[in-house]
């Protein structure tokens, strides 16, 4: 008899609505099973990611790995989320230590009006400048000139588990209208070395964000809600001095791919930032 193939669960996280938010598979029991398998099911998934327990640590920590549909990656915060939320519906409460490739991280789990919510805790960030070549090349994909940019808010490269180029354009229609094309995004990522998404935001409020993240994989073009982008957010905009910290943001992110879905950054003074919302099963309609 052949090893069973483990469930395969799918979440929409950062929402409680299963129309909403991120979709993300879920595969709890991916002990012993090597990366070309954890590769096939990820693309025939066909989410951002799908994260896969493949065990448990000797600390107690469980061990996590995240693919797209084209390759590993880093970290996954939507993916983070969807899994301890899967977890807290299958019995394991409060606080959950997650062993992923960039480096322990921390979830905890809760329940209120809207459904069971996880927070996790990302790695301490890193924000660097974005090189002007690369700026310029990002602009170039999105049809922008750099007169588009918000002064107050000065490209970076934030990484709180994958590097993110983060720019914040000033104009909400620039923001809402700019396009790009998949496969020239792709080559900029892949040249680039950018595992995860380009993020884009624009400041609705001192405390309010909206975001576009760039991740062509497969059909997808754009990430609907991304934990790993926000956190990287939430350090950006502590680096160049943006908030008074500690501070609380919220970032609105999958209008523009008609998932929209909400995402809570908490911003400490120092170390890591903690991002949090929902997460639902998706039902696959038979």
């Amino acid at each position: 008899m052949g090893v069973p193939t483990p469930e395969i669960l799918r979440y929409a996280a950062f929402s409680s609505h299963s129309d909403g938010g991120n979709p993300a598979g879920v595969v709890l029991d991916a002990s012993g099973r090597d990366d070309e398998w954890m590769q096939r099911i990820a693309a025939d998934v066909d989410y951002a990611e799908t994260a896969f327990v493949t065990g448990e640590a000797e600390d107690g920590s469980i061990v996590i790995r995240y693919f797209s549909p084209i390759a590993e990656v880093p970290f996954c915060g939507h993916a983070t989320v969807a899994t301890a939320v899967a977890l807290a519906e299958r019995g394991r409460t409060g606080s959950i230590r997650f062993a992923t490739s960039v480096g322990p991280v921390e979830i905890l789990v809760s329940r209120d009006s809207q459904g069971i919510r996880a927070a996790f805790t990302s790695i301490p960030p890193t924000v660097t400048n974005l090189a002007d070549d690369a700026l310029a090349e990002i602009l170039h994909l999105l049809g922008l000139t750099p007169d588009a940019l918000d002064p107050e808010l000065p490209p970076r490269i934030a990484n709180a588990g994958n590097p993110h180029p983060v720019l914040a354009i000033a104009d909400r229609a620039a923001f809402d209208g700019f396009a790009f094309d998949p496969d020239s995004a792709r080559a900029l990522m892949d040249a680039r070395g950018w595992p995860a998404t380009i993020t884009v935001i624009h400041r609705s409020a001192d405390d309010r964000f909206v975001a576009r993240n760039i991740f062509p994989v497969g059909r997808i073009t754009e990430d609907p809600a991304t934990g790993s982008a926000a956190a990287a957010v939430g350090a950006y905009l502590r680096e160049i001095g943006a908030v008074n910290v500690p501070s609380r943001i919220v970032i609105e992110q999958g209008a523009h791919v008609g998932r929209p879905g909400l995402l809570t950054v908490d911003i400490p003074a120092s170390g890591g930032i903690v991002v949090s919302g929902h997460a639902v099963a998706i039902e696959l309609r038979r």
